[in-house]
């Protein structure tokens, strides 16, 4: 569960996030800390060198959730996924896909993963990536993906901004 638990998806507020995380310093290096919500504890950024991961959305718990209706909740984060990569194309031309497989089966087998993959499986953002960049004139690139850790758990949709490049790592 993240910091965005019951808010409804807005196209306008996760582009905002996205554009919010853009300006944010971000650490040349050091260690990669995850932090939540004072009052909850529930996630809201994680950080690590040359990068930060957001949740923007979080849809309701899918706890007793089955069949039509689960399958709609699923269409419906894919949907909110869909906008948000829609309007990033816009600004920024066409996307590139980042499959979170060989990060994922590295982190199952206790293989080294670089450290923003590592952190995204650490939270359980196992969602492939869309990726633009570089998107600013200091070479910021930018991802989204939506995610869900379990069939109970509720979709996730997250922001990453780094400042080197997201690609696809080798087999």
């Amino acid at each position: 569960m993240t910091s965005r638990a019951g808010e409804a998806f807005s196209i306008d507020r996760a582009v905002s996030d996205i554009e919010a995380l853009l300006a944010v310093d971000l650490s040349a290096d050091g260690a990669v800390v995850s932090e939540g919500d004072p009052e909850t504890g529930e996630w809201t950024v994680t950080r690590g060198a040359g990068f930060q991961i957001r949740p923007i959305w979080e849809s309701e718990a899918l706890t007793g959730v089955y069949g039509r209706d689960w399958n709609e909740a699923e269409e419906a984060a894919a949907e909110n996924l869909t906008l948000v990569v829609g309007e990033l194309d816009r600004w920024w031309g066409p996307h590139r896909p980042v499959s979170m497989r060989v990060p994922l089966f590295r982190d199952q087998a206790g293989e080294p993963v670089p450290a923003l993959f590592q952190s995204l499986c650490d939270v359980d953002c196992y969602g492939d990536l869309t990726v633009w960049g570089p998107v600013t004139a200091d070479g910021r690139w930018v991802a989204v993906s939506v995610n869900q850790c379990d069939g109970d758990a509720p979709m996730i949709l997250t922001a990453v901004v780094s400042d080197r490049p997201i690609t696809e790592l080798a087999d």
